[in-house]
């Protein structure tokens, strides 16, 4: 099972569907006239250096940042490292050492609003740790065997969870009464397989999930298919976002601002997109588009007021996406 085992071959091709990469041997699809982003200078500027994560062979892929205090996360996706950024910090200092409770990755980061920091590990499942202690505090896996990928999660305001498989294409669902118990099965609450549009065999699906600020729908983007779909959380009603300006190919991570500004990383492409989301969810509007290799294949990203935070993974420099050499590994901020 991929949680029992990670031989290289296997995290070199886990990651690479993630991203929705292809082989060396062929070029990343290029985006359609319609929908290509208009490229912005490095130079202008808007992308900087937050702050740079100890390590050699970090390859981050999840941030998040505490709501109380500012302190930043970022999880490494190649053990399972979780780093910490306190406010001013310019490098990060190790939160978690790497292999934490048989940890393999750090690939979702969320901290709640009691100070709980969620880290999903995309071989098993997610573990809940107490920032003060670094204690663990709950652990759930996924049940069933099978291929899984558990990638990234978003909380409502009600203390639920809801965590994407990249691979089985469902949401999982974690309850404040399941957290409260400590440990259990991580078991799906909705599946999207007969939603999603048809993609090549072995590409990944299902990646970033943001809940919205009242606690009524998720959104969950479809990095193959370039979709964004809509889950209501009173009726179960699943839909298509209707995205005007543009798609959401290799979207990776997710943000939603309490204004409605819903903020992407595009991974492979070392673009960032922003969109103004209806207030109730079902449409989309693309605002603007930074296109910048200084991103340096950005996973994830995470706004606070004034600055987004964007993780430079590198993924394609020595890592699970290529050969190469990696220079140091940061976090970008951006004005966006």
């Amino acid at each position: 099972m991929l949680k029992k085992i990670l031989p290289a071959t296997l995290l070199t091709l886990t990651t690479a569907l993630t991203l929705g990469a292809v082989p060396a041997a062929q070029a990343a699809p290029a985006a359609s006239p319609a929908s290509a982003p208009v490229a912005s200078p490095a130079s202008d500027g808007r992308v900087s250096t937050a702050f740079t994560l100890p390590g050699e062979k970090v390859y981050p892929e999840g941030i998040a940042t505490d709501p109380r205090n500012h302190t930043v996360y970022v999880g490494s996706y190649a053990d399972g490292t979780v780093y910490r950024a306190r406010p001013g910090q310019r490098t990060a200092e190790v939160f978690l050492p790497a292999g934490t409770d048989g940890r393999h990755t750090a690939n979702g980061l969320r901290v709640d609003a009691r100070g709980r920091l969620w880290v999903t590990d995309s071989t098993s499942g997610v573990s809940v740790y107490d920032t003060v202690s670094r204690r663990r505090l709950a652990h759930f896996e996924v049940a069933g065997a099978g291929g899984l990928f558990v990638n990234d999660l978003a909380i409502t305001p009600d203390g639920t969870a809801y965590l994407t498989d990249s691979i089985r294409s469902v949401i999982y669902r974690v309850t404040p009464a399941q957290l409260a118990a400590g440990s259990g099965a991580l078991l799906p609450a909705y599946d999207l397989s007969g939603h999603l549009t048809p993609s090549p065999a072995g590409s990944f699906a299902l990646n970033g999930i943001v809940s919205d600020p009242a606690g009524r729908f998720l959104l969950a983007v479809d990095m193959t298919a370039g979709d964004l779909h809509r889950i209501d959380l009173r009726t179960g009603v699943i839909s298509r976002v209707a995205l005007r300006g543009g798609d959401l190919t290799h979207a990776d991570g997710l943000d939603l601002a309490p204004d409605g500004t819903l903020r992407a990383a595009h991974n492979t492409t070392n673009t960032l997109t922003r969109w103004r989301l209806s207030p109730d969810g079902t449409r989309a509007r693309l605002i603007r588009t930074i296109t910048d290799p200084s991103l340096q294949i950005p996973t994830t990203l995470s706004h606070t007021p004034g600055r987004t935070l964007v993780v430079r993974s590198q993924f394609d420099k020595g890592g699970p996406m290529g050969p190469g050499t990696p220079t140091s590994f940061t976090i970008a901020s951006v004005s966006f």
